[in-house]
C-alpha cells in the first residue's frame, strides 16, 4: 500500500500535539491502576475510560487508545518505550521517556489510533 505525503503529514501533526504538551520534569504521582514499573494506555483522553494496556514488559495486540503513561523505573537500556501504532492503515512508532522525564512520558493521541505494541528499550 502506498502512503501519501498528506497522510504522513497528518500523522506527524497528530503526534506533534503530544510532544508540544509535554509535562514538566517533576515526578507525577502514579496514575490509578498504573503502578511504578508499568506502561499504561487508556481508551479515553487524559487517562480516562477503561485501561486497555497495562504492562511491565513488551506487549503486542490491538486496542483503540487516546492516552498513555510510562511509569517505568530508571533502568539503563530498559526504561523508555516504543509505542507501536496503526492510524488509518499507517503503521509507525514513537518513543517516550519514563516519569518524570526529561521528555514526554504521558500524553494524548488522536481518536482512532490503535496501539499495536509496546517495546521497552533504552534512551530515545
Amino acid at each position: 500500500m502506498r502512503v501519501s505525503a498528506v497522510s504522513i503529514a497528518a500523522v506527524s501533526a497528530a503526534f506533534a500535539a503530544v510532544f508540544a504538551s509535554a509535562p514538566s520534569a517533576s515526578a507525577e504521582p502514579d496514575p490509578p491502576g498504573c503502578p511504578r514499573g508499568y506502561f499504561c494506555a487508556w481508551q479515553g483522553p487524559e487517562r480516562t475510560g477503561p485501561m486497555v494496556v497495562r504492562t511491565a514488559g513488551n506487549w503486542s495486540g490491538r486496542a483503540y487508545y487516546q492516552s498513555f503513561f510510562n511509569n517505568g523505573y530508571p533502568s539503563p537500556g530498559y526504561d523508555h518505550v516504543d509505542i507501536h501504532y496503526d492510524w488509518q492503515g499507517l503503521q509507525d512508532n514513537f518513543c517516550v521517556h519514563y516519569n518524570p522525564g526529561p521528555g514526554t512520558y504521558s500524553g494524548d493521541v488522536a481518536p482512532g489510533v490503535v496501539i499495536t505494541g509496546v517495546t521497552w528499550r533504552g534512551e530515545c
